[in-house]
């Protein structure tokens, strides 16, 4: 088992969490051998669209938005986060797992699934789609980047957001999957109940120790 810095900022603009992402990733390109990093947080509202997604997904274009819109260097489409959605990035060398971005996703997704087991809940894949549904409701977007087996970006889990800020989007570019959260199932749900479960899960999926670490500015 490795260990791997673990750092919750809280609640932090997409583009602050990208500049932590950045620099980490820059130390493992440096040093293959250092210390592996994850960070948890929740964004502000605003929308990302990965590398080459469209924006014909977005419904009334970029200046029917009501929040900013972040192009990231991830694979994906357009998706929203808010206050109530868990955001997962980690900085990883696959070389010292299994150097395959297919394995990669599905362990992302097995963490997640993970989660919804001991919540007691139906988690579920959809055929030659990436992310988790729940009851028919997509919960958990994946979407992940990758420089000389050195990953970026991760997961984001619905919890207990508000999805009123997916109407204007065709989330991951499927019109025909509805967004849902573990609210739905699970009343009164918060991200601190959940926060735990999904830090253990990584920990067993990944084969890591996580350590916490504060957030440099």
């Amino acid at each position: 088992m490795r260990q791997a810095d673990l750092l919750q900022p809280g609640l932090m603009s997409v583009t602050e969490a990208l500049a932590q992402q950045r620099q980490r990733q820059r130390q493992l390109l440096l040093q293959p051998g250092g210390r592996e990093a994850l960070l948890l947080m929740q964004h502000p509202p605003c929308y990302t669209m990965g590398r080459g997604s469209s924006a014909v997904h977005l419904c009334h274009g970029v200046q029917g938005l009501a929040h900013p819109l972040h192009r990231l260097d991830r694979g994906g489409e357009v998706t929203h986060h808010c206050p109530g959605q868990l955001v997962l990035w980690l900085v990883l060398n696959l070389q010292r797992h299994t150097p395959d971005l297919h394995w990669y996703l599905r362990r992302l997704e097995a963490v997640v699934l993970e989660v919804l087991a001991e919540l007691g809940l139906p988690g579920e894949r959809q055929p030659g789609l990436t992310g988790v549904w729940c009851g028919g409701g997509k919960v958990a977007a994946v979407g992940i980047g990758c420089r000389r087996w050195i990953t970026r970006h991760g997961l984001a889990l619905n919890v207990n957001c508000d999805l009123q800020g997916f109407d204007a989007i065709v989330p991951c570019g499927l019109r025909d999957h509805v967004v849902g959260r573990l609210l739905d199932w699970r009343p009164g749900i918060t991200c601190a109940d959940v926060e735990p479960l999904l830090l253990a899960a990584v920990e067993r999926q990944l084969n890591l120790e996580l350590l916490p670490c504060p957030v440099v500015g």
